[in-house]
């Protein structure tokens, strides 16, 4: 099996638009071809959530410290409004509403194509991330046994938090084998509140 990154699409399914900032930026590949990718940010009761899409599918959410990282590093420019840009766009506004849904409690499932980079491991551990059921918990063990390889509960520890779609992908209902919350690349205190918001943890309402 191959390490290397490869970039696949994983369809987990499909809503309208809310008020949104959007950047639109053009990225060239090795092959020369253009793709539109479009930014949106969003508020919500964790934090800004930054939200990328290409055209294919939702590539990236981010939390607001993670994108201001990347967006200091960043040089590329904004470019182009075409059809392309346009779905993409779209199709971030859709990631808006869903995640929004999500928050006030009428979402208990996402229906959104996914434009993931990962490694075959990695993707395995996204997939699996996505049959985790709204409201429920699971161990690193467990996740490690469900894609067949019991032995590496740190590697999927590992690839959980390089998971590019966190609440999409509920990496954050993946706790240890005590219980504890141990890692979530929002931090703790995000991933408590998530799982409170879900019913999976008792707590006062935080929402």
């Amino acid at each position: 099996m191959s390490a290397d990154p490869k970039r696949s699409t994983i369809p987990l399914g499909a809503a309208e638009s809310q008020n949104a900032t959007v950047s639109q930026k053009a990225t060239v590949s090795q092959d020369a071809t253009v793709s539109q990718d479009a930014t949106v940010s969003m508020a919500s009761p964790i934090g800004t959530l930054w939200i990328t899409c290409t055209p294919t599918g939702v590539q990236r959410i981010q939390f607001e410290e993670e994108y201001a990282k990347q967006a200091a590093a960043d040089s590329e420019d904004a470019a182009g409004s075409d059809g392309a840009a346009e779905r993409t766009q779209a199709l971030c506004e859709r990631v808006v509403v869903q995640l929004s849904e999500y928050f006030d409690g009428s979402r208990t499932e996402f229906d959104l194509p996914l434009d993931l980079e990962g490694t075959p491991f990695q993707e395995s551990v996204w997939t699996a991330l996505s049959t985790i059921p709204y409201g429920e918990t699971v161990t690193y063990a467990t996740q490690a046994d469900r894609i067949g390889r019991p032995s590496a509960v740190r590697a999927v520890g590992a690839a959980n938090g390089r998971n590019p779609v966190p609440i999409v992908l509920p990496c954050h209902r993946v706790i240890g084998a005590s219980g504890s919350l141990t890692g979530y690349a929002g931090g703790l205190d995000r991933k408590r509140r998530l799982l409170e918001l879900e019913g999976a943890l008792e707590s006062p309402s935080l929402f």
